[in-house]
């Protein structure tokens, strides 16, 4: 590889072609590796940098984030390896370099113990020579997945869900071997942290296709070990307008989330109009989607795993009355708690849980309304009232199931008056916060306790609540007109 083909990986007076400069000043044998040698090789923008140094890593990146000013962290101090994270300015992602010292003590031996050949290429960093002692390169041309070693997956069992995820991206054929051997791995994905098996689902979820690698993972056996109550709708048939089973329904729901979430992205006006949601255009959805949730994992990656998971109560749920129609009542409630327990088993954040939880609870609720004309203000009020800000995303995934409950029979005018609805609920929870979601405070507690003799309890709650719809329909607006509300149920 010549000097220019480093331009590939560093952009001139990019900040890592200086960081670059700098590792190169150090005077210490440094390679680039893995993944972003990988894209730039394809043509494919990196965020992530990876260095393997011919000697101590750990005091190379604390070198190089004092003298960034950049923020250091210690991955394994047991392997010598750590990662100096880079923050620009508003609005630009940040970006990792990891240093990691030589297993085996050379570039050629680390390599060997790295999963797929095409990422374990590396690039000398002084005069920019190409080590590919794997034929990486060959298999990159050629759009194959291979294993560097019939140990590969044995090593890091996770590398079977990160083939999937990379099969997918990158759009390459898994070489038969290398299939054979992740099959005889399956079983070993159970051995791995949850907190790691997490976080490699979420980057497969958060990538295009998602629904194809969701189904590559379960023909391969791996959905089963992470979660078997996704399997497990898989065979769970429904009646119409239900075109497909529970597990292919929840699918085709990820793929329909995807096409929401595509749409109302800036300069997505086209797809709006294709898919009738011309409406929401007004409404900030793009930042809301692209906000992070916890860690790095964001609401739109969330939003597509409660779609995955809305119906995750109905196995447990299925009953077929005697015309032979199939019945799953109260699967939504069973559903969200089952939910729960699966997030919760992967370390998912408090937050997250309760997002996905909301979506999986309530996501009956915008059908339900749209069955029914038009919603009332009231409606709104308590809709918002029970999911908070989450009501939000609910009215989306609606969108999504909606969709893939549908499919080739989707009737056009029961699709308009759903995104209709849809429209109205975010204009109330963006347009409308004070009139319909959070009126102001006319009274509290000490106000009845003190006009009209009651005991502090349930019924307190009760009363305030009916003031609050009273409020949103109009009915009442100053102090006095809430008290006498009031005193008009009590004299009931």
């Amino acid at each position: 590889m010549s000097e220019f083909d480093m331009m590939g990986f560093f952009p001139p007076n990019s900040l890592i072609e200086r960081v670059a400069h700098f590792v190169r000043e150090q005077g210490i044998e440094t390679y680039l590796v893995g993944g972003c040698v990988r894209d730039a090789l394809l043509g494919r923008s990196s965020r992530d940098f990876d260095f393997v140094v011919l000697g101590r890593a750990l005091p190379l990146a604390r070198r190089v984030a004092n003298h960034f000013g950049a923020a250091f962290y210690a991955l394994d101090a047991e392997r010598d390896t750590g990662r100096v994270i880079f923050r620009l300015n508003e609005g630009q992602e940040q970006f990792c370099v990891d240093f990691a010292a030589a297993r085996g003590g050379s570039i050629i031996a680390d390599l060997a113990l790295r999963d797929f050949t095409i990422n374990a290429i590396a690039v000398h960093l002084n005069d920019g020579q190409l080590v590919d002692p794997h034929n990486g390169r060959a298999d990159l041309s050629a759009g194959v997945l291979r294993a560097v070693s019939d140990c590969a997956f044995r090593d890091d069992p996770l590398r079977t869900m990160r083939g999937v995820r990379l099969a997918v991206e990158l759009g390459f054929e898994m070489e038969p071997r290398t299939e054979a051997l992740l099959r005889q791995a399956v079983p070993l994905l159970a051995e791995v942290s949850a907190e790691r098996a997490r976080d490699e689902f979420c980057k497969l979820l958060s990538l295009p296709k998602a629904a194809n690698s969701l189904e590559r993972l379960s023909e391969l056996g791996l959905l089963g070990i992470l979660l078997p109550e996704v399997e497990a709708m898989r065979g769970v048939t429904q009646s119409a307008p239900h075109q497909l089973d529970v597990f292919g329904h929840s699918l085709e729901s990820v793929r329909w989330m995807e096409e929401v979430i595509a749409a109302v992205q800036p300069g997505r006006e086209r797809e709006l109009v294709v898919l009738g949601l011309s409406a929401l255009n007004r409404f900030p959805l793009a930042a809301r989607l692209t906000e992070c949730i916890s860690d790095e994992r964001t609401r739109a990656t969330l939003l597509k795993l409660a779609a995955l998971l809305h119906d995750v109560g109905k196995p447990a749920t299925r009953t077929v009355k005697p015309n032979g129609y199939i019945h799953f009542l109260t699967h939504e409630v069973g559903g969200a708690a089952l939910a729960g327990q699966m997030l919760a088993r992967l370390r998912f954040s408090v937050q997250e849980v309760r997002l996905v939880q909301t979506v999986v609870a309530n996501h009956m609720r915008t059908m339900f309304m749209s069955a029914r004309r038009i919603p009332s203000r009231r409606e709104i009020y308590r809709f918002f009232r029970d999911t908070g800000e989450s009501g939000v995303d609910v009215a989306l995934v609606a969108l999504a199931d909606h969709r893939a409950v549908w499919g080739t029979g989707l009737e056009p005018d029961r699709w308009a008056h759903l995104v209709k609805v849809v429209t109205l609920l975010l204009t109330h929870w963006y347009e409308q916060q004070e009139r319909t979601i959070a009126p102001p405070k006319l009274i509290s507690g000490h106000d009845l306790m003190e006009r009209f003799g009651l005991e502090e309890g349930p019924r307190i709650g009760e009363l305030l609540e009916a003031v609050r719809e009273a409020q949103v329909m109009d009915r009442v607006h100053t102090r006095e007109e809430a008290l006498a509300w009031v005193a008009q149920i009590l004299d009931k």
